[in-house]
């Protein structure tokens, strides 16, 4: 009997030393945080989310403070004149830059990132006159392909340039605070399809000027002749394609420059566009 009331007794003062301790604890809680854990509430600035019977949350946010940036981008004190100014200087140093490179006798031919290859429905027909031992004949034709680029690209860069200058960038700091070749992707996706109308008659005087149509129809000739069938590929398209690629590669090469590289910055508003652009890194 004595046994039971000791126990009993040690018991009550554990659960009593319990509830004072977690009375202490309450006190310190709401003298730190502001909290009254006998009556919680969400502290003000804080989310809560409480769970629902459907598996989803409800999640209400009240704001912390009137003096949150608005957006997450920051360029300084620069307008959007300027960025927009920035940007096409740096593609406009791209174009100049590019064709001067790819206007070059193998311009194109000696790059392996803008070489003009064989059609790709045409490899087959690579293959084949290789195999009969008119390889040359194939190397040719592969050559004057990029000869034709190489004369035509010349005759791009008032297209391209007036296209940089009379584009409207909109969204000019989404581009600056883009990747490395944001500006050249969007230069490109505006202007592809004006830019191959326009090209496309400068392609088809250079492949005649440098003999190109000439070796390859005597090329298809050839293989249609070994095989018995009737190949045809439309060149002026397909080099028109590539040559205008070739150049957007090269613009790209040079705008990652200009955001990488504070050395090729070499005018004062590229400096100062591409300065902020370095800081929002």
């Amino acid at each position: 009997m004595r046994k039971s009331i000791f126990i009993a007794a040690g018991l009550f003062l554990s659960i009593s030393t319990q509830a004072q301790l977690l009375d202490i604890l309450k006190s310190t809680v709401k003298d730190k945080t502001g909290i009254d854990l006998n009556n919680p509430q969400a502290p003000k600035g804080s989310t809560s989310t409480t769970p629902t019977n459907t598996n989803t949350t409800t999640t209400t946010t009240i704001p912390t403070s009137t003096s949150t940036k608005t957006s997450p981008l920051n360029v300084g004190n620069l307008t959007s004149t300027q960025i927009s100014s920035g940007l096409k200087e740096a593609l406009s140093l791209g174009v100049t830059d590019g064709v001067k490179k790819l206007a070059l006798t193998d311009g194109f031919l000696k790059n392996e990132a803008v070489k003009i290859l064989m059609p790709e429905k045409l490899r087959k027909v690579d293959a084949t006159l290789r195999s009969v031992g008119l390889g040359s004949l194939a190397d040719e034709g592969v050559k004057l392909l990029n000869r034709a680029a190489e004369d035509a690209v010349t005759e791009a860069a008032p297209i391209f340039t007036n296209a940089i200058t009379s584009m409207t960038i909109t969204d000019a700091k989404n581009i600056l605070l883009g990747s490395n070749n944001a500006a050249t992707g969007y230069l490109q996706s505006k202007t592809q399809a004006q830019l191959f109308t326009a090209f496309q008659p400068k392609v088809k005087a250079s492949l005649g000027k440098v003999g190109a149509d000439a070796v390859w129809k005597n090329l298809i000739s050839k293989y249609n002749t070994f095989t018995g069938q009737s190949v045809t590929t439309d060149l002026n398209e397909y080099v028109t394609t590539e040559t205008i690629n070739g150049v957007f590669k090269m613009v790209a090469d040079k705008e990652n420059g200009i955001r990488n590289s504070p050395a090729m910055r070499t005018t004062s508003i590229l400096q100062k566009v591409f300065g902020a652009q370095d800081a929002n890194r």
